[in-house]
């Protein structure tokens, strides 16, 4: 028994930006592993490695996503 390729999830009319070959795409054409999204638009997905940058920035800037010190007391 072989394994078996999952088929891409995903809609016509939802947009996708696939990390492996660097493209938009609509719907379901690559796998989900290789891609962001889904965005509302075309011109959203076409920025969603930006849009991946800024949200990584703000987030390890959040206190709350940042491990407490050792010397901090517990709560």
């Amino acid at each position: 028994m072989g394994f078996r390729r999952s088929k891409p999830t995903g809609r016509p009319g939802e947009w996708f930006y696939c990390i492996k070959h660097g493209k938009v795409e609509e719907g379901p054409e690559c796998p989900a592993k290789d891609r962001l999204g889904p965005y509302a638009t075309r011109e959203e997905a076409s920025h969603a490695l930006e849009t991946a940058e800024l949200r990584n920035r703000e987030w390890s800037n959040d206190p709350r996503w940042n491990d407490r010190s050792e010397d901090a007391p517990e709560e």
